[in-house]
């Protein structure tokens, strides 16, 4: 398929700014594969649609402040800095991007704070907008670690069109979080409260917790117009024999098995094993699912309304089927359901 079948306008009024005042009362859009039907509901509506034995599968990774304003010797000017990913933490080299990235320069100084007490030196370039930075710091690594948490910023999209406050700190992360590596929240466990999730086990469903920390690979434009020809930057991810056992179980006993997000799909989908069960494995993936693919473990997906030519539609494509999901996202826009990552959600079965 080509990029631009996955374009199309979204009302700007419908990308939502703010997240629902509870997390459970986000719209809930369920549609049905095989008979194409769609029925309007609540994220509280999960509890009537699965029961004992089902299964959810959850990304627990989680978001840190990413996103960092600092000031290039000399000439002072004004750069954005947004950590990726940390590449060594012996020589506190990370991965980061850099905006604008053309006035930066491998050997440029960066300082960071009111008083310039965290200073960064560009070592390489790495793409396009991407740079190697090496904090010049003499602190432990929890004192680098508290620095950076002190002068970053909850890395809420550009699309918000606003500053991120003390609500984002906590709405911008979901309750399950555990791991921290992630630059973006997995939008679809935002839904979940504590109490959802409590009211979810005593209806039955099992927890299955897996980790991928969602970065550059998730949300970097697509340039090409054949799919077959993107390459998926590679995250980390991983899965241990807890969640496989939960997740290979509800397989042989044929119960449901529900991706809670894109970014759970990818791991599954990298985990999967002879027999389409799956094995406790972790490392790097660059899985990239596109129609047509043939999907291995789950068979729903909970998932939010995305913006357009992201690779997020494109999966939730690949699993509903294109015309019918294109069809419920034309749906979504007219009955006004939100869209992006503070939005709604659909769940395809």
């Amino acid at each position: 398929m080509k990029l631009s079948q996955f374009r199309f306008d979204i009302p700007a009024n419908l990308i939502a700014q703010t997240p629902a005042k509870n997390r459970e009362d986000a719209k809930l859009m369920v549609i049905e594969r095989k008979t194409g039907k769609i029925k309007h509901k609540k994220i509280k509506d999960l509890l009537t649609i699965f029961g004992e034995g089902d299964v959810f599968v959850l990304n627990n990774t989680k978001v840190f402040p990413a996103r960092m304003y600092g000031r290039k010797e000399k000439t002072g000017a004004k750069i954005e800095v947004f950590l990726m990913r940390e590449l060594n933490k012996q020589m506190r080299l990370w991965d980061v991007l850099v905006d604008p990235a053309r006035k930066i320069r491998v050997g440029n100084k960066l300082y960071f704070g009111a008083d310039s007490s965290l200073v960064a030196e560009v070592v390489d370039n790495t793409t396009s907008r991407g740079r190697t930075i090496r904090f010049l710091f003499d602190g432990t690594d929890d004192e680098l670690r508290e620095t950076l948490y002190s002068l970053g910023e909850t890395p809420i999209p550009k699309y918000i069109k606003r500053k991120p406050d003390e609500m984002d700190k906590e709405r911008y992360q979901t309750t399950f979080a555990k791991i921290e590596g992630a630059v973006a929240a997995p939008s679809s466990g935002l839904h979940f409260s504590r109490e959802m999730l409590k009211r979810l086990e005593i209806v039955g469903v099992h927890l299955a917790e897996v980790t991928l920390h969602t970065g550059l690979g998730t949300f970097r434009q697509i340039e090409v117009e054949d799919l077959s020809k993107h390459k998926m930057d590679a995250e980390f991810f991983s899965m241990n024999a807890e969640a496989s056992n939960i997740v290979n179980h509800a397989i042989d006993e044929k119960k449901r098995i529900c991706s809670i997000g894109t970014t759970t799909m990818r791991v599954l989908e990298s985990c999967v094993s002879a027999g389409k069960h799956v094995k406790p494995q972790e490392g790097w993936t660059n899985i990239f699912v596109h129609p047509p693919y043939d999907f291995n473990v789950a068979d729903s997906l909970l998932t939010n309304f995305h913006l357009e030519k992201t690779s997020l539609l494109i999966m939730a494509c690949a699993f509903g089927g294109y015309d019918l999901i294109m069809d419920a996202y034309k749906l979504a826009v007219k009955e006004k359901y939100r869209f992006a990552t503070y939005g709604d959600a659909m769940l395809i079965m």
